[in-house]
């Protein structure tokens, strides 16, 4: 580690305000900790260096190119992989750059590169303002939004990856290029986040918001199968009937203190509080409600709800698969699996809704899956170690038992986000088609381009 430090110096020196952390520091475990600890456990990065501004980054992606030191990007630290986190390389955290300007007209916000989903929001509603992004606070914001970003104010205002206007990123000559001058880089940063660069900076749309009404409706769950399978049938009833953008409900089935439950999150986003509590309580009636905690709330306590309902650390991985509806046959499938889930509080599975804007096929992104769907997210995690290889087995099973379903209500793909590296196909070609679909050659001509030694080798996903 002496001679990293020595081969460091000058670039430290000349740019004082970046940090280094070495690995006999007694922040290194703290500094490089994320939330799927079993990362931290098989890697364990060189060091850790701590920019404070574009410039800084520019500066150390430059040096590190002609030193040809790999190194990793840190935007949050939340990815259920953890693979911001590689064993034996640099690794550039840049959660210091977690700025937030908002534009005079109020209809857009610059944010810095590291800035996590509680903070932005956080900051935009102090001002009237709202922007989408996921539930939970301490997931960065730039690694959520451009590899697509579901979450419960996309069937309002479209996915994260919808709402980013621009961005600043410094690619492998350590230059800093604006998207606003190249914008097929800005339609590939939004779906394949940082593979061709280091994302140090995004603009935003911002939205006016006064109010909100949100909460968790938990249903009698004794027979956790025929709950989903009753509780879909009737909400698949009322889809048909037709529900209004300005409501989300998303799935979930997790591990209690009583046991395991189905239940709901619900969001209404829209200017009418009173419609917004009709809707809940008719989600309320798809089942026997034993808990519904819907109110009016403001995003710094939504997110601090939500961030309670995870633990604060885990160990496994994650499956995810898209499906056009939760038929019959799928649900019962689900249910199925759902008896069976490991009882641990990490181990849940989530029902993200694409509907709205956020299926409208559009062409200025590299996120594929346009269609209205349904993505499953299973996660095979838990807080005890030891019960790892059981929660990921019965995530691969759910996930096999999914795809025995009809085909037709299928969707190829796989979300980047939540892809496991363990379900990678040998194939890369084959991997790229499956993350991006119809967009696979433009995002490698894009690599190519932009970064053809891949010094940026250890980004989401790996493209060579």
């Amino acid at each position: 580690m002496t001679d990293l430090k020595n081969t460091l110096d000058p670039l430290l020196l000349k740019h004082a305000s970046i940090e280094y952390i070495g690995r006999d520091s007694p922040s290194f475990s703290d500094t490089t900790r994320v939330w799927n600890v079993g990362r931290n456990k098989s890697c364990t990065p060189l060091a850790v260096l701590q920019p404070q501004s574009a410039q800084d980054v520019a500066a150390l992606v430059h040096f590190l190119h002609n030193q040809g030191l790999p190194f990793s990007v840190r935007t949050g630290g939340h990815n259920i992989e953890g693979k911001s986190i590689q064993n034996d390389t640099l690794l550039i955290d840049l959660r210091a750059l977690d700025f937030v300007h908002i534009a005079p007209d109020r209809k857009s916000a610059t944010i810095g590169g590291g800035i996590l989903q509680g903070k932005l929001g956080e900051t935009l509603w102090k001002e009237g303002l709202i922007t989408p992004t996921g539930s939970i606070p301490d997931v960065g914001y730039v690694g959520w939004s451009t590899y697509g970003g579901y979450g419960l104010f996309a069937p309002r205002w479209g996915l994260g990856v919808d709402q980013i206007l621009g961005a600043k990123v410094v690619k492998a000559d350590g230059t800093v290029v604006d998207t606003d001058e190249d914008p097929e880089l800005l339609k590939g940063i939004k779906g394949a986040g940082g593979v061709f660069g280091v994302i140090v900076e995004v603009r935003v749309k911002a939205y006016e918001a006064k109010q909100l009404l949100s909460g968790v409706i938990m249903f009698e769950s004794s027979d956790i199968k025929k709950t989903f399978v009753d509780f879909n049938a009737a909400f698949q009833a009322l889809q048909d009937e037709g529900i209004p953008d300005a409501l989300a409900v998303q799935q979930i089935a997790i591990n209690a203190p009583p046991g395991r439950l189905f239940g709901t999150i619900v969001v209404w986003t829209g200017d009418d509080l009173d419609e917004g509590k009709r809707w809940a309580a008719r989600i309320a009636q798809l089942g026997i409600a034993i808990m519904n905690t819907v109110a009016p709330t403001a995003i710094p306590d939504w997110f601090r709800g939500n961030g309670a309902m995870v633990p604060t650390s885990v160990y496994g991985s994650s499956r995810t698969a898209n499906v056009r509806q939760i038929t019959p046959e799928l649900a019962e499938t689900i249910g199925a699996s759902l008896e069976k889930m490991p009882a641990d509080p990490a181990t849940m599975l989530s029902v993200h809704q694409l509907r709205g804007p956020s299926a409208t096929p559009t062409s200025d992104s590299v996120f594929a899956a346009r269609e209205p769907h349904l993505m499953l997210e299973i996660l095979g995690c838990v807080t005890a170690e030891d019960l790892q290889e059981e929660a990921e087995k019965w995530a691969s099973e759910m996930l096999a038992s999914v795809h025995g379903t009809q085909a037709q209500n299928l969707l190829p793909g796989a979300y980047v986000s939540l892809h496991c590296e363990g379900a990678q196909t040998v194939c890369v070609e084959d991997r790229v088609k499956n993350l991006f679909g119809k967009f696979a050659d433009e995002v490698v001509a894009l690599k190519e381009k932009h970064d053809p030694k891949n010094l940026f080798a250890h980004t989401v996903p790996k493209l060579k």
